[in-house]
């Protein structure tokens, strides 16, 4: 169905501070004004180094005290001060830190953003590859800077953990590898050739670009193997302090890391029992998880051979939630409803979702980036996953804020992010589907809670990792050893997978466990709106509660409930 375009709302000064900060940060971080579709900044590469990180701190500063000026003109207004008051401040303390100098893991990282802001160029005109082949000749001194980062912080001994620095540099390596770099198939990729033709000069401009790429990759990988691994520290965890910091970056909330937990614990230990009931119904009675998960693989109905089955798979999936979800239970844009599935040129194992540029010329993507050893695919395991990623996930939420330009400013729709708020809504989106019918089949229900039994047991390893508190009586002690055997326990997903996302908790402090954390909040705020509506002799509309939701753009968790109700 469509949905009438609403009457914009007038600007106020709070959105004119809002805007002019997004310009600024789009100026000096063009990686960012990528990512957010922001145009001008294709041809450009961020800056790491310290000098241009405190200048990123002091304009968020700046942007704080010209707030502090203003009285908001509206509730929207309200939203925003708040939002941005949470957001710039957790960033600012980051900063003070020292977190943003040392920062280096294996998914969210300068190392790994210099690479995949490539994957989000345009490539169907001549202009948009001179964009690649300028942005291309630039990546040796943006990570020449991010090489300046890393020194600085060396020097005053705040490096990552070894476990952290190997797998960049394996990472590195591969990107700078002659054949298989993704810049090498970026530059002689089908795209390339169906533009320019076999004899266009670029060619070799983008040559030349590729080259100086991977040689920047190249020497990236020695840097951190010569001066950096010799002296990481072996310990993975970060400590209260710096865990701290991180969580209420990640949440956009202050929670009780003991009560969050001793909480972990109980949610794994209910998600284990509601598998094991299902698995009953895959397998019959007496089967274990990994026996129904045995069945359903041997399953050929269960199966998708290669990533171009894969990839349609998931282009159907997400456009048959669309169809169905549309007009029912939610109302989606005209433009929200066009999502791309796509295979990511690196082979990380992430799957990730990146949102459409700010005029929608580039659609929402969902990516998926494929480990070379993983050749085949199970839907069981899976169709959840496009749920979260797509519909009504991250596409819905990120691509419906984009669309909100006549309510929201410029920040608010492109910018703002909390991974508690995100990340905790697609996992509540992965059992609303549940909820809707989606996932009646028992196979694709036991995908749905392999899912929601790892983001639990991460909350759980995470916590327990970083914090050294006191494990499961089934782990003993923490160590990586029982950390790695707690987390296999708990998924039932190739060893390559869980061997990426091992290496991510322990590289990334509080990350994982805001996805769990988020979606605990999220069903807390609709059960007290529900509540609420009972209270009031009123029948609760869960569609207008996520059209509401869903309207405000992603804020910090603690901003949600007055934001829900303004």
């Amino acid at each position: 169905m469509t949905t009438p375009a609403p009457a914009p709302r007038p600007t106020s000064p709070v959105d004119a501070v809002a805007d002019a900060y997004v310009a600024a940060l789009a100026r000096l971080d063009p990686i960012s004004a990528t990512q957010l579709g922001v145009l001008g900044h294709d041809r450009e590469l961020t800056d790491f180094s310290p000098e241009a990180s405190a200048e990123r701190a002091d304009r968020a500063r700046s942007t704080l005290l010209a707030l502090e000026g203003l009285s908001p003109a509206d509730a929207v207004d309200e939203v925003t001060v708040a939002a941005m008051h949470w957001s710039l401040r957790t960033g600012i303390d980051l900063q003070d830190a020292g977190e943003n100098d040392r920062m280096l893991n294996n998914l969210s990282s300068p190392s790994q953003q210099v690479a995949e802001v490539f994957d989000l160029m345009p490539t169907d005109s001549e202009q948009a590859w001179d964009d690649v082949a300028a942005r291309l000749a630039r990546v040796p001194a943006s990570l020449g800077s991010y090489v300046t980062a890393l020194r600085s912080a060396a020097a005053r001994g705040d490096v990552a953990a070894v476990r952290q620095v190997e797998a960049v540099i394996g990472q590195a390596r591969e990107a700078a590898h002659p054949e298989s770099s993704p810049f090498t198939r970026l530059v002689r990729g089908a795209d390339a050739r169906r533009v320019l033709g076999d004899d266009h000069p670029l060619h070799a401009d983008l040559e030349r670009g590729a080259a100086a790429a991977r040689a920047a990759y190249g020497d990236l990988a020695q840097v951190l193997a010569d001066e950096l691994a010799p002296v990481a520290p072996e310990a993975d965890a970060v400590g209260r302090e710096r865990y701290a910091l991180w969580s209420r970056h990640h949440l956009g909330a202050d929670v009780d890391p003991d009560e969050t937990y001793a909480w972990g614990l109980e949610e794994l230990a209910r998600v284990q029992a509601e598998q094991a009931e299902v698995a009953a119904q895959v397998a019959g009675p007496g089967a274990t998880v990994e026996q129904a998960a045995a069945l359903l693989d041997a399953d050929p109905e269960r199966q998708l051979a290669g990533t171009d089955a894969l990839r349609g798979w998931m282009q159907a999936t997400s456009d048959a939630a669309i169809e169905a979800l549309d007009g029912t239970h939610f109302d989606i844009p005209a433009p929200v409803r066009t999502l791309e599935c796509r295979i990511a040129p690196s082979s990380t194992g992430a799957i990730y979702y990146t949102g459409p540029s700010d005029d929608f010329a580039r659609p929402g993507r969902m990516w998926w980036s494929v480990p070379p050893d993983v050749t085949s695919f199970s839907t069981w395991r899976e169709r959840t996953t496009v749920y979260h990623e797509g519909v009504p996930g991250h596409h819905l939420q990120i691509a419906q804020a984009v669309f909100e330009r006549a309510t929201l400013n410029s920040w608010r729709r492109l910018v703002a992010w909390t991974s508690g708020h995100g990340e905790g809504w697609a996992l509540y989106a992965e059992r609303l589907m549940a909820d809707l019918g989606f996932l009646d089949d028992p196979g694709d229900r036991l995908g749905m809670l392999d899912g929601q039994r790892l983001r639990a047991a991460r909350v759980v390893f995470d916590l327990g990792m970083h914090l050294g508190l006191p494990a499961p009586a089934e782990v003993g002690t923490w160590t990586p050893q029982t950390g790695w055997d707690f987390l296999l326990a708990n998924v039932q997903m190739p060893e390559s997978f869980v061997r990426f996302e091992y290496t991510r908790y322990l590289g990334w402090p509080g990350q994982a466990p805001s996805y769990k954390v988020g979606q605990r909040l999220w069903e807390q705020y609709r059960d007290a709106a529900r509540a609420d509506a009972a209270a009031r002799g009123r029948v609760f509309d869960l569609r207008d509660f996520h059209a509401r939701a869903l309207s405000l753009g992603s804020v910090p968790l603690a901003v949600l409930p007055t934001a829900l109700t303004s």
